[in-house]
């Protein structure tokens, strides 16, 4: 107690990875505890090693912490970070762990300037998306369910359409709580793409790349949504270039389980303050190997399983006809 009372506190980063199903999301709503989020077990795993003093538990100002994404409810991340004030007390990584479950990990961290802020100062992100191939499956000539296969000329045309998002375009109708006219609205997309398919445990998944400075809440999932209701068709192309108008559509949201957050990019930062010889590059190649390991071991399987017991996409996938993509929504 008296020892860490002496050390000193410094600013820190830590890079994160974590199954996200079960949780409300990565940030804490402190005083509503039946929602259990991400941040609840890692201030608990902080207080617990005696990285930080208790009543910053309480107040997560008092640490100056700070999180580089909020994912949803669901949502798992590989490459996330997070900022704050710590003890840097020894073996620091392997005592904050060994209070936190094993579906989340403190893979990394590096000493950051102390005005670092990791929202802010974050120039990037990339998600990943990971689907059963069969949500691209055409509702009128194709097998909808795990023996569907994506073809060549399907997954030219799904990238042909997600491509389309690339640069900036007004996302309202890819959020809730935004009307066409808030600046805020406006996002630009570095890149975004379909990797090629491959099969485990005899259903076929394909993971989407996204690349972009920011992102709304639940944007990314109706990104893939609409492009899925293009491909399925349940909607014209057009909807692409309407959605981006001011009119309000109706955009489906495909479901919270396959997204992931990757990494976060900060080249800003690590162009400054990478090279001034007190400061680290806020890169992680040392920590790739780990972080691999990490979603093959509980990102994926969590996805796959679910996916097979809970059936999250194909019940979703039954919704789409519901909406209506031809008028403007009310």
């Amino acid at each position: 107690e008296d020892q860490s009372k002496k050390t000193p506190k410094r600013k820190i980063v830590l890079l994160m990875a974590y199954s996200g199903k079960g949780y409300h999301g990565m940030q804490r709503n402190v005083g509503s505890s039946q929602f259990k989020t991400i941040e609840d077990d890692l201030v608990s795993a902080l207080v617990q090693s005696g990285c930080i003093p208790e009543n910053h538990g309480e107040d997560m100002k008092k640490m100056s912490f700070q999180r580089c994404a909020r994912t949803d409810k669901g949502v798992s991340a590989a490459g996330q970070i997070v900022s704050l004030k710590v003890r840097l007390i020894d073996d620091i990584l392997e005592k904050i762990n060994n209070h936190l479950p094993s579906h989340i990990r403190i893979l990394g961290l590096k000493r950051v300037t102390g005005g670092f802020n990791s929202k802010n100062k974050c120039d990037a992100r990339t998600y990943s998306y990971m689907l059963p191939t069969f949500a691209f499956a055409h509702k009128d000539h194709d097998v909808q369910e795990e023996l569907y296969r994506l073809d060549k000329e399907t997954l030219e045309r799904v990238n042909k359409l997600l491509s389309c998002y690339k640069g900036t375009h007004n996302f309202h109708n890819f959020t809730s709580q935004k009307g066409p006219r808030d600046p805020s609205a406006k996002r630009y997309i570095m890149e975004m793409y379909c990797g090629e398919p491959f099969v485990r445990e005899n259903m076929e998944f394909a993971v989407i790349k996204v690349k972009g400075q920011s992102f709304m809440m639940h944007q990314i999932r109706k990104m893939i949504g609409l492009v899925i209701a293009i491909v399925k068709g349940y909607a014209a192309e057009s909807i692409l270039e309407r959605s981006w108008g001011e009119e309000k559509v109706d955009v489906p949201k495909a479901p919270g389980l396959g997204l992931v957050l990757e990494r976060v990019h900060f080249e800003k930062y690590n162009r400054r303050f990478g090279n001034d010889g007190l400061h680290e590059p806020l890169e992680w190649t040392e920590e790739e190997e780990k972080i691999a390991v990490f979603k093959e071991q509980y990102i994926y399987p969590t996805i796959i399983n679910t996916e097979r017991e809970e059936k999250s996409m194909a019940n979703w996938l039954n919704t789409l006809p519901i909406h209506d993509f031809n008028s403007s929504a009310v």
